[in-house]
């Protein structure tokens, strides 16, 4: 017998090389696209090689950026939250209306906050505690936020006082304060994810839950942990763009959800979880400003603008789906 019974078969595949697991990467992707986009917004106007231009257009998105990478995480642990544009606006009109009715302005802020957090226990309640698929949780109170910001706001918009107008021209060693906040963001959020115990689980909850409870780990706390986090992300955000805007409305960053799913499944993340990066997120957040902007710049209708923004989710699902499946072979 040439092989003794019981022993192990010896592998007849080799490694795949280091550069061929770069090259698969989804970040790879949408950074090569982020490259082309450069290239050909470059071409439509001038002003796309002035990164003075690119970072004040950033500003114009940096907050829905910021949720993304938080969405992130969510998506990456198996659930998904379709809600958190309605909660920036829902967060910014009860943080303006308290504020116009006469509360200090500290404490207007900690309102918006306090009710940012109790939105993503709402959806974490509903979802992880009563077991609702997270994605019809999350349209129903996306609805349900959107509607009550409506009610605050009205039809008007809520002046800010001047002071607290302007963080978008704040500067940090030439850098707007907002896209210095996403970057930072990005970096802690990207360690935490990337080098933690908890980072680890996140993975191993979305990639398979029941493996993940056998193997001791708590995926209900570590799920509402991230609902939480994101609800209170969101109202910061809701915040941030309020100051930016200088006064508030009931359809503060209406469509938003779009950008902030699109930002992550351009990045790679797989929309039934257990993959996904940080870096990822990132990179496709500047690669969607570059192709808003240009889009912007060529003088195309905002319902052109949506539908290639809609054209892109689908071919980054897709594009995603295929090369995680390559990996599996």
């Amino acid at each position: 017998m040439s092989e003794s019974i019981g022993m192990p078969r010896r592998e007849l595949t080799t490694p795949r090389p280091r550069w061929h697991v770069l090259l698969v990467r989804p970040e790879s992707m949408t950074f090569l696209l982020l490259v082309f986009g450069l290239i050909g917004a470059s071409i439509l106007s001038p002003f796309f090689l002035d990164v003075n231009y690119i970072l004040r257009s950033f500003t114009l998105t940096a907050e829905m950026s910021i949720v993304a990478l938080v969405l992130t995480m969510v998506v990456i642990s198996g659930e998904i939250d379709l809600s958190p544009a309605a909660n920036m606006a829902l967060s910014a009109c009860l943080f303006a209306w308290a504020n116009d009715a006469g509360l200090a302005l500290p404490l207007a802020v900690v309102l918006g906050l306090l009710a940012g957090l109790l939105m993503g226990a709402i959806n974490a309640f509903m979802s992880i505690r009563l077991q609702l698929p997270s994605i019809i949780v999350t349209i129903g109170t996306l609805i349900f936020y959107r509607g009550i910001a409506q009610i605050i706001a009205g039809d008007s918009s809520i002046r800010l006082p001047e002071s607290f107008i302007g963080i978008n021209n704040v500067m940090l060693l030439g850098v707007p304060l907002p896209v210095v906040i996403f970057v930072v963001a990005a970096i802690i959020l990207g360690l935490v994810l990337g080098t933690t115990v908890i980072g680890r689980q996140i993975y191993q909850i979305g990639t398979n839950q029941k493996a993940a409870l056998h193997a001791g780990i708590n995926a209900n706390r570590i799920k509402t942990g991230l609902f939480l986090l994101l609800g209170v992300v969101s109202a910061a955000a809701g915040i941030m763009a309020a100051s930016r805007l200088g006064s508030v409305r009931y359809d503060l960053v209406l469509g938003g959800e779009l950008q902030m799913v699109l930002m992550a499944m351009l990045g790679g993340t797989y929309i039934f979880g257990g993959r996904g990066t940080i870096l990822g997120t990132f990179l496709a957040a500047w690669l969607l400003v570059i192709v808003s902007t240009g889009m912007t710049v060529a003088n195309m209708l905002p319902a052109i603008q949506l539908t290639v923004l809609g054209v892109l989710l689908i071919v980054a699902i897709i594009a995603t789906n295929f090369i995680y499946a390559r990996t599996q072979r």
